[in-house]
């Protein structure tokens, strides 16, 4: 970890109090990353048993996204989202498509073929960026210390952009925070 950087533990909580699972930490400081923003996790969304897999994905601007299918059936994938508008046309199984996310913001995704298949895909211009898990929580690390902005995105959030930002002072020591969804 560099120098003033710190680990951020953050956990959300739903409107009801109980963790709240697949909300999406971001932390916005003003200290811009020298190296392009990289995950772990990679930029492949496949379909799979009929969904999205992963259903939600988290890639920084300026990836390409892959989209293979899996399954014995056709999809058409696509998009509506103001961040990226995109319409794959009809593949089979063993193809894959690809497409660049250029902008920052929520991408949601969807199959022409199976309406019940949903995804997003979270594109994001910061390296401190993740998804919570069942308990609701989610572990950032390398984060610099100072003034940031927090930022938690959730279908369930009552907002513009289902987001809820608000300022926060990222301690050289480390950062611990609770945040409960209002409707």
């Amino acid at each position: 970890m560099a120098a003033g950087a710190a680990p951020a533990n953050i956990d959300v909580r739903g409107a009801d109090g109980r963790p709240l699972a697949g909300a999406i930490v971001m932390i916005d400081t003003p200290r811009k990353p020298a190296a392009p923003i990289r995950f772990t996790w990679g930029t492949t969304m496949g379909q799979r048993n009929i969904q999205f897999d992963p259903r939600i994905l988290i890639v920084p601007v300026g990836s390409t996204v892959t989209f293979p299918n899996y399954d014995k059936v056709r999809h058409q994938v696509y998009s509506f989202s103001k961040p990226k508008k995109f319409d794959l046309k009809l593949y089979g199984k063993d193809q894959s498509r690809s497409i660049l996310f250029d902008r920052p913001g929520a991408v949601t995704v969807g199959c022409n073929i199976h309406d019940a298949m949903s995804g997003v895909i979270m594109v994001v211009d910061t390296p401190y960026a993740a998804q919570t898990d069942a308990a609701g929580h989610a572990a950032l690390s390398g984060v610099p210390a100072g003034g940031a902005t927090v930022r938690v995105w959730h279908p369930s959030i009552r907002s513009n952009g289902n987001v809820l930002a608000q300022a926060a002072t990222i301690p050289a020591t480390g950062f611990t925070a609770s945040y409960t969804i209002r409707r």
